[in-house]
């Protein structure tokens, strides 16, 4: 096929956007991300304090904020990650500061929504320069990714939420991005659509510049848990990988270009939260907390191979064997403290508060240090031989290690738990409390890092990315596809100036057949199609031999309104014989395996399941994150009796209007701890029930959040049942659905419809 050369430009100007640009560091005089330039928490920084006093000696600076990550520097900027403010109205902050004075240059606000973290547990995760441009990106406890240029402008914002279905839990574990190339890469735990509907630790990358997604990838398997595990970086077999812990407690490996799974390493039971090490060319050292799959023992570490061939896996990548272990100690055991490599010693925090040294090459115990009660998140920094190592219950201590034990060099109080990582750049050291933001140490001049632009690969082009790897249109709206190539080893590569060819995919494996309701009017535009109508579906790229897929969805314009009796009931039930039903919207996010279409009392309604327990709670989305000033009503109904109920109720703009059985109330929250404001309500099992709710915004942010419920058949109420006033109201956001079934007793929403305010 001939291809346009307005089209041959405008996809070669997206693919240089994409790989050309890549950048790689060569220096490291900038702490960018919170594990430090050599991605194992030391610095080839010299001269620094021996000693600290807060207000005292060495001290710098401190200001008031309250955190639990660590403070990233490029320059003589400093950025951090903490949050102000209390109840309803606390939000967390991205704040740019004088690395001088610590003044503060600039901030940025974000509200928690649709969340349950808990207050003492935010902003657990911390900022990530781009070393390249020095953007800075920050993902919040909510799961908004955002990225800002040096100065504060907002480049580009994504909400994981609403777009991908990323899970929150009240451990409140965040994490944060790392760059390789042009790719932001970050992971959480996601319910998205379709096959990405069922809950899994998933990596995504994000073209940094853009913000477009690049590549998905699920290398693990049911997850037990959440984690927040910093990728590390190598290269195996001419392939640019990374190593992460996941939620289901494996160790994976992960092509950095493609996302494809390489290999993973069964270690827990839980989550493995820790980050781990490259040692010795060939090895890998991880740490975890929980139970071991192997024996009842909680927590170890353990050295293993990473270069063995694995075996395949009916599920998840493919499996590295029990021989590629190397050593375990199973007496090392972190929830989420990450260990410190010093040549062949390891240095770790444990959860009693001890510091520990190990041998790398055999895993001894070398000596342990105890230098407080307990220790949960902070991990040590080591720079000009010594260790900076902050423990939970307020301490900080400058440690020299030697061969033999720890010679305690500075012991000091501070104000505020520690649970992020010191950090260190041109003289300063850096930590943040949950009360303050400390600078200590001697001012240096600085040395700019050094870049140049990483190499494209020379082979020929055996895969293709689609970027976005995602797209989410509205009706006739419209979106440009470049592509990037990769070759066999996974690098990127020139893409060929042939035009693609696309045609519609269906997985042999989807459940629901599928078409998305659009066509390429180009090589490299795709458009949705002006009828009023969701769907969501696949394209296949190809250009020779090389092949790519693209995902998408279409969300129609309001009025949007289902009732649901266009679906086929014929899906026969898995667990329950006799019983068939129809899978959910496919459009709708966060909807698989958490509800069912199913026949009740002569219509056709949309069911609560209550078979897995993972999905107890179900927040589904149907809309789009910039969505606002409208109003969504539903009927609900619960299953249940006198004494037991369960809990249904609607989304409007990143508000919850819950109607609670078991309590008898109608419930707002936006954060189940924070803001979260009932008043009673009498309601029934296996009666349906009306329920209305709009947000009214003022023009100094605030607003009110307005709902009301009554039982179908009775006129609608003059009043609303319920006004909740929010200082920093949500301006936008996505309408859903929440349904919460813990037992056998489910909820069930019908006639849903989502109207602009007014109408």
């Amino acid at each position: 096929m001939a291809i346009m050369p307005q089209v041959l430009n405008r996809m070669l100007m997206a693919l240089c956007a994409i790989s050309l640009t890549a950048t790689v560091p060569l220096s490291s005089a900038d702490w960018t991300e919170w594990r430090g330039p050599k991605q194992n928490g030391t610095s080839s920084e010299t001269g620094l304090p021996d000693t600290w006093e807060p207000g005292g000696k060495n001290h710098l600076w401190a200001i008031d904020l309250a955190g639990r990550g660590t403070p990233v520097i490029r320059g003589e900027r400093v950025y951090v990650f903490g949050y102000v403010g209390e109840a309803p109205d606390l939000q967390e902050v991205l704040l740019c500061l004088d690395a001088a004075t610590g003044k503060e240059l600039w901030r940025r606000a974000f509200s928690d929504f649709l969340s349950d973290v808990i207050y003492q547990r935010y902003s657990i995760g911390s900022p990530t320069i781009d070393p390249e441009t020095g953007n800075v990106s920050i993902l919040t406890s909510a799961g908004i990714l955002a990225t800002f240029d040096a100065d504060g402008k907002a480049l580009w914002s994504r909400s994981l939420l609403e777009e991908l279905g990323r899970m929150t839990f009240p451990n409140g574990r965040t994490g944060s991005g790392s760059i390789h190339r042009n790719l932001l890469i970050l992971h959480a735990i996601t319910s998205n659509w379709g096959a990405h509907g069922p809950a899994q630790d998933r990596f995504y990358a994000f073209d940094k510049k853009t913000g477009q997604l690049v590549w998905i990838s699920a290398p693990g398997v049911r997850p037990k848990d959440n984690s927040f595990s910093q990728p590390v970086f190598a290269t195996q077999s001419d392939r640019e990988v990374f190593y992460a812990g996941t939620g289901c407690g494996h160790v994976v490996c992960v092509d950095a270009n493609t996302g494809d799974p390489v290999w993973r390493f069964p270690m827990s039971v839980g989550g493995v939260n820790s980050s781990v090490l490259l040692y010795g060319g060939d090895k890998l050292i991880a740490i975890h907390g929980r139970e071991n799959l192997d024996n009842t023992e909680i927590g170890r570490m353990v050295s293993f191979g990473r270069t063995q061939t694995p075996v395949p896996s009916q599920e998840g990548a493919p499996l590295l064997e029990k021989s590629a272990e190397i050593w375990r100690n199973p007496d090392m055991g972190a929830f989420s403290s990450s260990p410190v490599l010093v040549g062949d010693r390891i240095y770790q925090t444990v959860e009693t508060g001890d510091l520990c040294a190990l041998d790398a090459t055999s895993g001894k115990l070398l000596w342990k240090h105890k230098l407080g009660i307990e220790q949960l998140h902070a991990s040590p920094l080591y720079a000009d031989g010594k260790l900076y190592v902050p423990i939970k219950d307020h301490t900080f201590a400058i440690v020299r290690p030697t061969d033999s034990k720890a010679e305690v060099l500075c012991e000091v109080q501070v104000e505020g738990e520690c649970n992020g990582a010191p950090s260190v750049a041109n003289g300063r050291l850096y930590l943040l409390t949950t009360k303050k933001l400390y600078c200590f140490g001697a001012v240096k001049p600085g040395k700019p890092d050094v870049w140049h632009a990483a190499p494209l690969g020379t082979g020929a082009p055996v895969k293709l990315l689609p970027v976005p790897a995602e797209v989410l249109l509205r009706p006739g709206q419209s979106q440009t596809i470049s592509l990037l190539a990769v070759d066999v080893h996974g690098l990127p590569v020139a893409t060929p100036a042939t035009a693609p060819q696309w045609a519609a995919f269906v997985p042999p494996t989807a459940k629901v057949k599928a078409m998305l309701n659009a066509e390429f009017s180009d090589p490299a535009t795709l458009m949705a199609k002006p009828e009023q109508v969701p769907s969501a579906g696949m394209f296949a790229a190809s250009i020779g031999a090389a092949k790519g897929f693209l995902r998408g969805r279409v969300v129609t314009n309001l009025p949007l309104t289902e009732d649901f009796e266009s679906y086929v009931i014929d899906v026969p039930h898995a667990l329950e014989t006799g019983v068939t039903f129809a899978y959910p919207p496919l459009p709708w996010i966060g909807a698989r395996f958490k509800w069912e279409v199913r026949e009740l009392d002569g219509a056709k309604v949309l069911a609560k399941t209550t078979e897995n327990k993972l999905f107890q709670r179900a927040i589904t989305f149907m809309g789009t994150p910039d969505m606002k000033n409208y109003t969504v009503a539903a009927e609900v109904m619960s299953d249940g009796n006198k004494r037991k109920m369960s809990e249904v109720g609607i989304i409007n703009q990143r508000y919850a209007i819950i109607l609670k059985g078991n309590a008898q109330e109608l419930e707002v929250n936006s954060n189940l701890e924070m803001l979260r404001v009932s008043v009673p309500f009498k309601w029934t099992p296996k009666q349906w029930y009306h329920l209305i709710a709009r947000i009214d915004l003022a023009a100094d942010g605030s607003g009110v959040v307005r709902a009301k419920a009554w039982k179908k058949g009775d006129p609608e109420p003059d009043a609303w049942t319920i006004e909740v006033p929010h200082r920093n109201a949500h301006q936008n956001g996505a309408p859903g659905v929440f349904g919460f079934s813990p037992t056998d007793m489910r909820v069930y929403i019908d006639n849903l419809a989502v109207t602009p305010n007014g109408k």
